[in-house]
């Protein structure tokens, strides 16, 4: 154990984390250079397209330093908020951190973040200044804030390129020298955490696990204590760039676990596993489900292949767990699914991979989250469909989910981030200045507010130089009402929101002035109504397209073409009671740019 190190890499997106991982294994010859390509670790298209890391990694080092052989275990983390339970169960498997900030534009909000998680775990943590090579490398104030976040000396802070190959063996040398060797009692039973799993079409379910007390067999009979499923350890090993196979994996190491589990739901994050024979009496502290918290009607654009749908939804689910779904239909839409993901970003890299890996065509409806209705017999209800909100007689009060988020930016677009909280019903409760250029500030939130276009605005208005990062504080109290739009009194569900009262009239204006040029004219006029319950809150009308009846009439009685035109009346009046409107699919995606 003396021989071990496990470490993390923890950083804003994009401040060079995958780059820093890829020197180590260059530096260590973990790969060989034919192997190596930029960001080896991620392996989906959409990591290296969007440079972001998605699933964690985990992979194995060895290092010698003054004779000795080391074994290094760099347990590699998603960096986006929407990830963020991940990146607790990594941080939990190790005892060090290497803290990455970019020289040229410093600390921002998921650093933060990240560092602090790090602290609760008592990690010690390395800071290293990364991308000193680039023309606009602040060295000097940088170091100086991340002097004044972490509490450590100015000489402690590593420089180093990742990309040039500057400082990477000072880093290796601080990790063997300051992180300090895993503690866990080998004679022990078996406790190991799960921090990451993947699906493997041919070998079942991977979990990846670090030991913290006993050992793990090959063979052995396993059991997780969280979903209390029980499977023989088919094999077991270490993890290279390929898995390597092992009899036996010690206290402090990491490793992988293959028992031929076809249901990933069997193997969550965070979970511990034990022997079944001689179980541990406590598990890992920090378990948690994981609970998605913006839901969104998924439909296919042809009806006809809601089957290919629904299996393509199924083979996502395998890869993540946190995936939720379950049909429904729509008046408006036919046949899909309510879905539900942990974010914004989450949800928009389950509609691409469903329109790369499966060729599958969606619409989807407005994103909302999960509120709770109390009724008035004191029942509580848990509403992830705006159709599924109880009547207002019913219903005591409803409550929405509250964030406390946080964003950095430069000193001169505090005023606008202000107000666009504000408007956003935000509640203003820290300011904290970095650098003298350099602000922090604390709102409380509805997340329902944050779900739209929130972080696009923020960086329109910022520059694009803030930076945003947000965790769940808990349910609170709203004036929350239902708002219908209704097309000739008929409401179509999938144009349904859950909206607090002040803001409801004016989403339901612009709401139809939006509608009123999308739906194309028909022989009849059209009414397009926003409703709270029995109450229109707005109302816009799509003339009729006029035939002219009385072309025919030349000179003549006017008592003709009023004979015409009258019969032309009741047409109409019939046409609108038979003819249905067409919501063309436009329509659905345009409420998500109302702006």
């Amino acid at each position: 154990m003396d021989q071990i190190r496990n470490f993390c890499i923890i950083a804003h997106i994009d401040h060079g984390k995958s780059t820093l991982a890829d020197r180590l294994l260059e530096f260590t010859k973990t790969i060989s250079s034919r192997e190596m390509q930029a960001q080896v670790l991620d392996d989906m298209d959409l990591e290296r397209e969007k440079g972001i890391t998605i699933k964690s990694h985990a992979i194995q080092m060895d290092f010698i330093k003054d004779g000795k052989k080391y074994v290094l275990n760099l347990i590699d983390t998603p960096g986006h908020v929407d990830f963020s339970y991940e990146v607790s169960r990594a941080i939990a498997s190790c005892e060090g951190a290497l803290l990455v900030v970019d020289a040229a534009q410093g600390i921002e909000a998921q650093t933060i973040s990240n560092l602090y998680l790090a602290m609760e775990h008592n990690l010690h943590i390395i800071p290293v200044l990364n991308k000193i090579d680039l023309p606009g490398a602040m060295i000097e104030e940088i170091t100086d804030e991340v002097v004044q976040l972490t509490g450590c000396e100015r000489d402690e802070v590593i420089l180093a390129s990742a990309k040039e190959g500057i400082g990477i063996e000072e880093i290796l040398y601080r990790i063997i020298d300051t992180i300090p060797c895993p503690k866990g009692d080998p004679n022990a039973p078996l406790k190991a955490l799960i921090f990451d799993s993947v699906f493997n079409p041919f070998r079942g379910t991977i979990a990846y696990f670090r030991v913290f007390d006993g050992s793990l067999r090959s063979k052995e009979h396993v059991r997780f204590m969280a979903s209390k499923a029980h499977y023989y350890a088919d094999e077991i090993g270490i993890l290279r760039l390929e898995k390597e196979p092992r009899e036996r994996i010690e206290t402090g190491d990491v490793g992988y676990i293959i028992s031929g589990i076809k249901d990933v739901s069997e193997i969550k994050v965070g979970d511990t596993i034990t022997s079944f024979d001689h179980p541990a009496s406590t598990a890992v502290q920090g378990f948690k489900e994981v609970k998605p918290m913006v839901f969104a009607g998924i439909y296919p654009v042809d009806t006809e292949e809601f089957e290919d749908l629904r299996s393509s939804l199924e083979k996502l689910k395998l890869n993540d767990a946190s995936l939720v779904f379950e049909p429904e239909t729509s008046l408006a839409l036919g046949f899909g699914f309510r879905t539900g993901f942990l974010g914004m970003l989450h949800m928009e890299i389950i509609q691409e991979r469903l329109e790369r890996e499966f060729n599958m065509t969606v619409i989807t409806t407005v994103p909302n989250v999960q509120f709770l209705a109390t009724m008035t017999n004191g029942d509580i209800v848990e509403v992830s469909n705006p159709s599924d909100l109880p009547d207002a007689t019913k219903t005591s009060f409803v409550e929405e989910p509250f964030i406390r988020a946080q964003i950095i930016s430069k000193a001169d677009f505090i005023g606008n981030i202000i107000k666009l909280c504000m408007d956003k019903r935000g509640i203003f409760k820290n300011q904290h200045y970095l650098t003298p250029d350099r602000v922090e500030l604390v709102f409380e939130m509805p997340l329902a507010e944050v779900v739209f276009d929130f972080f696009d605005k923020l960086k329109t208005i910022s520059k694009g130089y803030a930076s945003f990062d947000y965790d769940i504080i808990g349910f609170r109290e709203s004036h929350l009402v239902k708002m219908d739009i209704l097309l000739n009194g008929e409401p179509v569900d999938a144009l349904s929101a859950i909206i607090h009262r002040d803001k409801a009239e004016e989403w339901g204006r612009r709401l139809c002035v939006k509608l009123k040029e999308l739906i194309p004219r028909q022989q009849f006029d059209i009414a397009i109504q926003a409703s709270i319950g029995a109450k229109i809150i707005a109302r816009e009308t799509v003339k009729a397209l006029r035939k002219d009846v009385t072309a025919k009439c030349y000179g003549g009685d006017i008592s003709r073409k009023r004979k015409l035109l009258e019969k032309q009346k009741k047409g109409k009046k019939r046409m609108r009671q038979v003819g249905s409107v067409e919501v063309p699919q436009s329509a659905f995606m345009a409420v998500l740019k109302l702006d």
